[in-house]
């Protein structure tokens, strides 16, 4: 993949966050997203280990990531769709609500950073302008085509497809491997009746 290391973290933690948050269906199930009080652990469980305190994570900052996870949800949709136009329109939305802004930083022992931050620095708007920014860079450049939703049945489960020849087509493993298992008990089914 062509997205640097900042890239990739923020793409996969919009995937973490879009399938943390999002109700649909995982890996062959119904998935109901935590609610109330819940929200908070899953919502640090979703990003990366940076020491994110659970009890710094109010409901207004867990209500703002939850939209932002469903908008993005919008988005991986449209693109899997096909809709580049629809996904950049909500795309912009986001954006704009999150005054995603870019910024170099520096971390110490570390080169100069391009990071992205938002109209102000709360954990909720910086991740949401960071995500948002981080998937505008994916669906502006020749890459929009590596951000997917689940081909597995009763999944929709969004990913990032970050192998060499962008042939992704499944949230996880479990996910490929419930495909594959149906695939060969159907051949296996279909083959012992000739005669």
């Amino acid at each position: 993949m062509m997205f640097d290391s900042h890239v990739v973290r923020l793409l996969d933690a919009s995937v973490a966050l879009v399938n943390a948050l999002t109700d649909g269906s995982a890996r062959g199930r119904p998935y109901t997203a935590p609610r109330g009080a819940e929200s908070a652990p899953a919502i640090v469980a979703a990003l990366p280990p940076a020491g994110t305190d659970p009890d710094a994570i109010g409901p207004a900052q867990a209500d703002h990531l939850i939209a932002t996870a469903w908008r993005m949800r919008e988005i991986f949709e449209a693109v899997d769709a096909g809709d580049l136009d629809a996904a950049a329109a909500t795309l912009n939305v986001l954006l704009r609500a999150a005054g995603a802004r870019p910024q170099l930083d520096r971390v110490a022992g570390e080169p100069w950073q391009l990071h992205f931050h938002g109209r102000d620095d709360t954990l909720a708007v910086g991740w949401s302008a960071g995500c948002a920014t981080a998937l505008a860079l994916a669906i502006g450049s020749d890459l929009a085509g590596r951000l997917g939703v689940c081909q597995a049945p009763r999944c929709d489960r969004v990913y990032v497809d970050g192998s060499r020849n962008a042939a992704k087509q499944f949230c996880s493993t479990a996910c490929q491997n419930r495909v594959k298992a149906a695939a060969f008990r159907a051949r296996r089914g279909g083959s012992g009746s000739g005669g």
